[in-house]
């Protein structure tokens, strides 16, 4: 297959320039940040790798306010906490840095790998509704996977359903728009031929 960003073929293009226009949350909160250094420290080097300015030991008083800044728009107080070692906080804290990182110089496209599965419910509603505000405030192309069908068709404009490496359903528009979840088992079972017996996606709420 291929990778087109844009109507440029980018699929063989080198890592760390994709880094610039394409960013990534985890479903593991331990992943995409550095647990031992600060968090003032893992924003800083997220802001380098997308373009910003080359990352310092000692960063300069109007980029330490920058960064505090954007981590007070998280709502978490975290901006209160810019020196404690980032493997120090929660899980849903760190998932609401990874998506301040992520999207602190704004992608193209980010990448959202099941963000809030490993969460509680309560902690996963809220990194939601902030990836909701962030999305929407900065206009960013969002692909997210996710188990949770409910999910699926609340957020967004487009639904795709994949079985066995392909896709087997791909709604949007005013087809999405009236749909439901036994409306997907249904079309799952006509794309496939088989019923859809995954708990974890039935009963999400």
């Amino acid at each position: 297959g291929r990778i087109a960003l844009d109507g440029e073929d980018i699929t063989y293009l080198p890592e760390h320039k994709r880094a610039k226009r394409i960013a990534r949350i985890f479903q593991d909160p331990m992943r995409g940040t550095a647990p031992d250094l600060t968090l003032e420290e893992n924003v800083a080097l997220a802001y380098a790798r997308a373009g910003g300015h080359l990352f310092a030991p000692a960063l300069p008083r109007k980029k330490r306010a920058f960064f505090r800044e954007q981590l007070a728009r998280l709502d978490m107080g975290l901006e209160d906490r810019m020196k404690t070692r980032i493997g120090l906080l929660s899980g849903g804290q760190r998932q609401a840095v990874t998506l301040l990182m992520a999207t602190i110089n704004t992608p193209r496209v980010l990448l959202l790998d099941e963000h809030t599965a490993a969460l509680d419910p309560g902690t996963a509603e809220k990194v939601l509704a902030l990836t909701q505000r962030v999305v929407a405030e900065h206009h960013i192309t969002c692909l997210m996977v996710t188990h949770n069908m409910t999910q699926a068709l609340a957020l967004g404009n487009r639904t795709l359903m994949m079985a066995d490496g392909g896709i087997v359903l791909d709604v949007a528009g005013a087809e999405r728009a009236g749909m439901t979840v036994e409306d997907l088992v249904e079309r799952f079972r006509a794309g496939t031929g088989r019923t859809l017996d995954n708990d974890r996606m039935l009963l999400s709420e």
